[in-house]
């Protein structure tokens, strides 16, 4: 599998373009970053046809260019978890109220739970219900390739911040700890900010989980 991030917005949210291999067309999404501009622009580059969004949470930050490229690739399927359903078309939920940006989208094509599986564009990734940052935060994991992405409850050496509605830090570690370093030392962690990690360093070195 191929697995381009990029970096986008004010907020420097990791945006991945997930392709089965590197010939491949179609891809999906993980997350928009606030605008969608440099995501449209590497998508139409190199060809690439989006055929699935997965929202790791509904942030602002993380679902901002989601209108953008529903404009775009109206056949576009867009994967949430339910708990987190109501922050693509709430302002206040989604927190770009208080940052003064106003984003609002349609509602997601499909609301997710733990354990199901989402299978795009020749990829499976299993759903982990990962709440804590926000109620409905998940990380996908692709068990053949050995990677999860984990949005913003897990970063090399931290973790997501629990001080907005719907956080808790509690939930956020049990998260962590039930969902993701149970998982073997070698999965490489691919986060909503920051630099890749593997399982393995988190569990050595994290001093919020270790």
């Amino acid at each position: 599998m191929k697995v381009d991030r990029l970096v986008l917005g004010a907020f420097e949210t990791n945006c991945y373009i997930l392709s089965e291999n590197p010939e491949a067309r179609d891809c999906l999404i993980i997350d928009t970053g606030l605008e969608a501009g440099g995501l449209t622009d590497l998508l139409d580059a190199r060809g690439l046809e989006a055929t699935a969004l997965i929202l790791t949470h509904g942030h602002a930050d993380h679902i901002g260019g989601t209108a953008e490229l529903r404009n775009i690739l109206p056949s576009l399927k867009v994967y949430v978890h339910r708990l987190d359903a109501e922050m693509l078309t709430g302002m206040r939920d989604n927190l770009s109220a208080m940052a003064g940006v106003r984003i609002r989208t349609a509602p997601a094509d499909f609301l997710v739970e733990e354990g199901e599986t989402i299978e795009q564009a020749g990829i499976s990734l299993e759903v982990l219900h990962t709440p804590g940052h926000t109620r409905g935060g998940v990380s996908l994991y692709c068990r053949p390739e050995g990677i999860v992405f984990v949005g913003d409850t897990l970063f090399a050496g931290s973790v997501g911040r629990t001080d907005f509605s719907g956080g808790s830090m509690r939930q956020l570690v049990n998260s962590i700890k039930e969902k993701l370093l149970v998982l073997p030392d070698e999965t490489v962690v691919y986060p909503g900010h920051g630099p890749a990690t593997t399982i393995g360093q988190e569990k050595a070195y994290n001093p919020f989980v270790t």
